[in-house]
């Protein structure tokens, strides 16, 4: 089978980039050196680029595990520009068809079975898509959205606005063209890239299975470090509707805690968290699996079998009554908190009355004592 045609624009984009990433960046660093400025003004452009990315483009619009003010969704759909990762809509339109279809090569997008090279950039050098530029059945949701379609058609001056309009703007405070050019433009754009693509490939190979087999999507704190929390990739191919990646509180996530910060602000709602129950019991079932494996090399793995089985549907059982009685008791605050609510909404429209009985009794008495003084003076 011939190879399907390259897509020039692509590779230009990507080599000439990391060339001067690699090469110009350096030379300029060691000959003329990169103020505190222009490093601090990189960094956080790749953070901007980054958490539009994997807060806007992942979580919000591929996976929908909240809801964003339209302030927000702006912001996101001018950072998703800045990173050159396509327009939202056709990220997350194969995103979904990645979610749908993992690991078989025939129809994931960027499968990681195709190699590391394929899933890591490879599948977007050449036409492997071509029949799906057009196609957006899978994102009629995000059709209906206004900011999301502005940005899809206006995407190519958009990328041109913010990848040389940004770095010429910080050059021109900084009066650092060359430096902000090559730092901000290249370099960041650079690194963007591929700390992203690293969620394709690395984090279906390099890292743990804590809660599926089913998949090749990993765990990796170290990915997770460098891509804003997105590395705890195996919870997020079994929960992809969970609002988190990291769940526990020492995971670094800061895409996580963006989005319950803004939550605070007003700024997002109806943030989406699976189930605790679920979580434990994704787990247990991999550790159940492991053990089951193990114990298959031992003599007497039979019985070591029938025991985990055992003390497997123990625990589930175990597990089960506890989050049957937690959720009584919640569904017995929630009603205590509403009756206690409206208790002090009574109390508080009773003061009113009461407030507004001494007001009246108090207007009455005054004005009988005028009138009784009134008509005492013709008396």
């Amino acid at each position: 089978m011939p190879k399907p045609p390259i897509i020039w624009t692509n590779v230009l984009i990507f080599s000439i980039t990391f060339l001067i990433a690699a090469i110009a960046v350096p030379y300029y660093a060691i000959t003329v050196g990169f103020s505190w400025l222009e490093i601090t003004a990189t960094i956080v452009c790749l953070g901007y680029c980054g958490m539009s990315i994997t807060a806007g483009y992942h979580r919000l619009w591929a996976h929908k595990t909240y809801e964003a003010h339209p302030v927000l969704q702006w912001f996101f759909a001018i950072g998703g520009a800045f990173a050159l990762q396509n327009s939202a809509l056709h990220w997350s339109s194969d995103h979904r068809v990645h979610h749908k279809f993992v690991d078989q090569n025939d129809k994931d997008p960027y499968s990681a079975q195709r190699g590391f090279w394929y899933s890591h950039i490879g599948w977007m050098l050449r036409e492997y898509q071509s029949q799906r530029y057009s196609d957006y059945s899978n994102v009629r949701d995000l059709q209906n959205n206004p900011i999301v379609m502005w940005q899809h058609k206006h995407y190519l001056a958009l990328t041109i606005a913010t990848n040389f309009g940004i770095p010429l703007f910080l050059g021109f405070l900084s009066d650092s063209y060359i430096g902000m050019l090559l730092s901000v433009g290249v370099l960041r754009l650079v690194l963007s890239h591929h700390f992203t693509f690293f969620i394709n490939s690395l984090a279906h190979i390099w890292g743990s299975q804590p809660y599926t087999d089913q998949n090749s999507a990993r765990d990796n704190g170290v990915l997770a470090f460098l891509t804003y929390g997105e590395g705890y990739h195996n919870f997020h191919h079994i929960f992809e509707y969970d609002y988190r990646n990291g769940i526990r509180w020492w995971q670094f996530d800061p895409t996580k805690w963006l989005i319950k910060s803004c939550s605070w602000l007003g700024l997002t709602r109806n943030l989406k968290i699976c189930p605790e129950d679920r979580i434990i019991k994704a787990k247990a079932l991999m550790q159940l699996k492991r053990a089951q494996a193990k114990a298959m090399l031992l003599p007497d793995a039979e019985q070591l079998l029938q025991r985990m089985e055992h003390e497997y549907a123990l625990l589930l059982e175990r597990m089960q009554a506890y989050y049957e009685v937690q959720k009584q008791l919640m569904q017995q605050r929630k009603e205590l908190l509403q009756q206690r609510k409206a208790q002090l909404l009574q109390q508080y429209s009773d003061f009113d009355i009461r407030k507004n009985y001494a007001e009246m009794k108090h207007n009455w008495q005054q004005q009988q004592q005028q009138w009784q003084n009134f008509i005492q003076q013709y008396a």
